[in-house]
């Protein structure tokens, strides 16, 4: 059976210095999947849609910034990740610039400046504590994952990373 999983973005916005991350606290809507969690920027892209669009259409979206620069940093699998175990995979992205008005709320929730070295202390999806660390690692060019997920936990993490410098 082939693997039809749906498709989303999901990033990260450094502040100038890289000390803070940009994060929504999803606090609004009563019956979101993930409420009270605290998330990076993204969605779901939409057909015809690449996934840089996708992921620029989400943040204008989301708040109302349009990255200027930025880097695809890893993908990861999520088999059985949604509330009704459909299955997901994400394109995760670093921004580090971004033009246009940061918006303070959006419909899903309060926009946060997190401390990078606070962000583990937040109400995080578990298998957020997983991948973070290799977003927030500027050294890690990329790295392609699976997690897959059971009744809202993950089962299990695993991972390729891709260096920019020569294997020895």
């Amino acid at each position: 059976m082939p693997y039809t999983p749906i498709l989303a973005t999901l990033g990260y916005v450094f502040s100038p210095d890289r000390q803070r991350i940009l994060m929504v606290h999803r606090n609004k809507k009563a019956h979101d999947h993930h409420l009270g969690k605290y998330n990076g920027l993204g969605g779901k892209l939409e057909p015809n849609e690449d996934v840089v669009a996708g992921f620029r259409r989400e943040l204008q979206e989301e708040a109302g910034i349009t990255p200027t620069q930025m880097e695809l940093c890893g993908t990861i699998s999520w088999p059985g990740f949604g509330k009704n175990g459909e299955d997901w995979f994400g394109f995760l992205f670093r921004v580090f610039a971004y033009s246009g008005e940061l918006l303070s709320t959006n419909p899903e929730g309060d926009l946060l400046w997190v401390e990078r070295d606070q962000l583990m202390n937040l109400n995080l999806w578990e298998g957020d504590r997983f991948f973070l660390p290799l977003v927030l690692n500027l050294d890690i060019h990329s790295f392609h994952g699976v997690m897959p997920y059971q009744q809202g936990r993950p089962l299990s993490w695993s991972y390729t990373q891709i260096s920019r410098e020569p294997e020895e």
